[in-house]
């Protein structure tokens, strides 16, 4: 492990386990549920000198005190659960977490505690402080390694967004390597930070065509905010993210997303909109080879009520957020959390008679 590896352990351990039949017999084979979660400006409410980050303070615009940083955590950790099916999950994605000590505060005040999770983050150069990280039950997921992978631009394109987060890891004696997103906003308009996205993509293939150069057979699972659709040319050419299974294609990747986009569905809504910039990439290996892999019915966006309210300028419902610009609203995200389980492949075999 590297040394930017950040853990912390807790003491109350809790298993979780669910039961398929094997060859006529009931064997517990453990489902790894996986959670990405844009928390929407998930900040302490202290001034980092730093960073930009002095509207979330008590004398800031936002008026950002503990008492709403409290009520938010318990939302978040709600959001998680539902999205989990009323479990702990074994790996949670976060977007738009400030730092540590939030991370540190969101598993201490909230039920979360009572899981073993560990913490994966570094400080980004993002200029608002808002980070990715990564959190994981330690009795279920044995770390490998991680890197934070630099997303920025130079000379004319100057700019420097959110790492992405590398994180490989060890499932059932089976090796993943798990990558958490925040690809660059639409800040500033749609075609004038497109070719910022496109850098992160190209990025974030180059990193993975040398994963599979070493090995062929390398497990992937991308996860994040990418504030663009999967039908962009960030995923489709540069990324070679489709919504295709191509069986004979190792170096295909598989958008588990896309069929959200063609059920009318979308994780953030915007002007009466639904859009999927969350979502979930697999590699074919971890889509069609055996051991552990996608299990695809399992792939969803959470839509439970306490996440949603009415949109009433658009008509239908939309994501609850927290602010409404510098007015607190009192939600938890404009964002739904999106969730996936890995698990062993499962094959019935008749009984011997």
């Amino acid at each position: 492990m590297r040394a930017s590896t950040i853990l912390q352990v807790w003491v109350f351990l809790l298993i979780v386990s669910l039961p398929y039949e094997i060859s006529g017999q009931n064997k517990a084979i453990k489902n790894y549920r996986i959670i990405f979660y844009n928390t929407e400006n998930l900040f302490d409410p202290f001034d980092d000198p730093a960073t930009n980050d002095g509207e979330y303070t008590p004398e800031g615009k936002c008026h950002w005190t503990i008492s709403r940083l409290n009520q938010k955590v318990m939302m978040v950790y709600r959001a998680i659960i539902s999205a989990s099916n009323g479990e702990f999950p074994d790996i949670i994605g976060l977007a738009e977490i400030e730092n540590l000590w939030v991370l540190e505060y969101l598993l201490k005040k909230s039920p979360l505690k009572e899981a073993n999770y560990g913490i994966v983050h570094k400080e980004s150069p993002d200029s608002r402080g808002i980070d990715v990280a990564l959190l994981y039950r330690k009795e279920f997921v044995v770390p490998v390694d991680l890197d934070f992978i630099p997303v920025h631009g130079y000379g004319s394109s100057h700019f420097a967004s959110r790492d992405i987060l590398h994180f490989k890891a060890q499932l059932n004696n089976e090796v993943i390597h798990f990558f958490v997103n925040h690809w660059p906003s639409r800040s500033g308009g749609y075609m004038e930070t497109l070719g910022k996205r496109n850098i992160a993509a190209r990025i974030v293939r180059k990193t993975i065509d040398s994963l599979l150069i070493i090995n062929p057979q390398s497990k992937l699972l991308l996860m994040g905010d990418f504030n663009a659709t999967p039908d962009e040319d960030c995923f489709t050419k540069i990324l070679g993210a489709t919504g295709e299974v191509h069986s004979s294609e190792g170096k295909t990747l598989f958008n588990l997303s896309k069929n959200w986009m063609d059920e009318g569905k979308g994780t953030i809504r915007t002007k009466g909109k639904w859009e999927i910039f969350d979502q979930f990439i697999c590699s074919h290996n971890l889509l069609n080879s055996s051991g552990l892999q996608i299990y695809q019915p399992e792939t969803s966006i959470c839509t439970d009520d306490f996440l949603m309210e009415e949109d009433k300028r658009y008509l239908g419902k939309k994501p609850f957020r927290t602010n409404l610009g510098p007015v607190y609203h009192g939600g938890v995200s404009d964002h739904l959390p999106i969730s996936t389980v890995i698990r062993e492949k499962v094959t019935k075999v008749s009984k011997m008679r």
